[in-house]
């Protein structure tokens, strides 16, 4: 019978003096983690504990690096994927642009375009290594598959016990490479926002009659075709004007006469006339004269006078003015001193 070989100690007893004690947390946080086999992404204890930034910083690096190449980070785009506001979203990448995990530049592009190009660093400071030539992939021994693996052949049965062989002498680990120095980074170039542009004012409308008629068509579309014999530089296609023909016809219309609107679109022309549409068309819209008064609007009005009916005099039938029959003055003041003599 072969001998049995004793390699491992045996496990402690339990309350033995050599057992381990228990090392479970009675509070704080227990992780159960899960080893990710794909779609994970590598982020450094240094980004998560961060101590000068804010959790929407971290947030935001871990989901910039958690992206492919070429993927769109711009804050509009942020602002419509988180329920942050743009304003926070601003604010944190303008903390990982200070903290070094961020850059970003404006390019022009070979057509003319500016672009913003942003760079992502996983690990400020440190420089990417070269990649090393080799297979892309090697898997692990813990890795490969069981199915895959060859079982080892089994032992011959020993007859008797022999030594163990001596160990060989382990040749002692190389030096280990002093850490690379991290290599400063360029200074971030300040982004060129543009400055916000005043909306576009919209041109006014063209006037237009109030009872557009035949006849009013055809002179205005005769006097804005005739403009070219007196201006050359106003000499107009046929459609702008049939387009500019209602805004004539609305000054026709307010009796204003031809010869007026003639010099109102010819007078003080600049040199040259680059539009000549555009510019008859701000003439006629910003020269438009009111409608005509009426005769009762130019009639002063009148001032209205109070007639007060005359009475006749209840004693000695004086005709007087008042707005109720009774005496007159002088009837008034008799009657008062006659109560002053009888009551003296």
């Amino acid at each position: 019978m072969a001998t049995p070989q004793v390699i491992a100690p045996s496990c402690a007893q339990p309350g033995s003096p050599g057992a381990q004690p228990d090392v479970t947390p009675t509070s704080g946080v227990l992780h159960v983690n899960v080893r990710h086999i794909t779609g994970f992404t590598v982020i450094g204890n240094h980004l998560a504990r961060h101590r000068g930034l804010s959790l929407t910083a971290i947030g935001l690096a871990a989901h910039i690096q958690s992206l492919p190449a070429g993927a769109k980070v711009g804050i509009k785009v942020l602002a419509a994927r988180f329920p942050e506001s743009e304003a926070r979203i601003a604010a944190a990448l303008h903390e990982l642009e200070a903290t070094g995990y961020l850059h970003r530049s404006r390019v022009r592009l070979p057509d003319g375009r500016m672009v913003t190009r942003t760079v992502s660093y996983n690990q400020p400071g440190v420089t990417a290594p070269a990649p090393r030539p080799g297979p892309r992939f090697q898997p692990r021994r813990s890795e490969t598959p069981a199915a895959l693996a060859v079982p080892p052949p089994p032992a011959p049965p020993r007859e008797a016990a022999a030594p163990p062989p001596a160990p060989a002498e382990v040749p002692p680990p190389p030096p280990a490479a002093p850490p690379a120095a991290p290599v400063p980074l360029p200074p971030a170039a300040p982004v060129h926002v543009p400055a916000p542009t005043a909306p576009r004012k919209q041109p006014a409308p063209l006037p237009q009659p109030h009872a557009p008629t035949e006849e009013l068509h055809r002179a205005a579309t005769a006097l804005l075709a005739d403009l070219r014999r007196s201006s050359p530089q106003l000499t107009l296609p046929e459609a702008d004007i049939e387009a500019l023909a209602p805004g004539v016809a609305a000054w026709l219309e307010r009796d204003a006469h031809p010869d007026t609107i003639r010099r109102a679109l010819t007078s003080d022309l600049p040199t040259p006339v680059k539009h000549p549409a555009k510019f008859v068309r701000s003439r006629i819209t910003t020269l438009l004269p009111p409608p005509l008064p009426g005769t009762a609007d130019l009639t002063p009005p009148r001032r209205r006078v109070i007639v007060i009916p005359l009475q006749n005099c209840d004693t000695c039938d004086r005709a007087f003015r008042a707005t109720e029959p009774g005496h007159c003055r002088d009837c008034r003041i008799d009657a008062h001193q006659d109560l002053h003599t009888a009551a003296a």
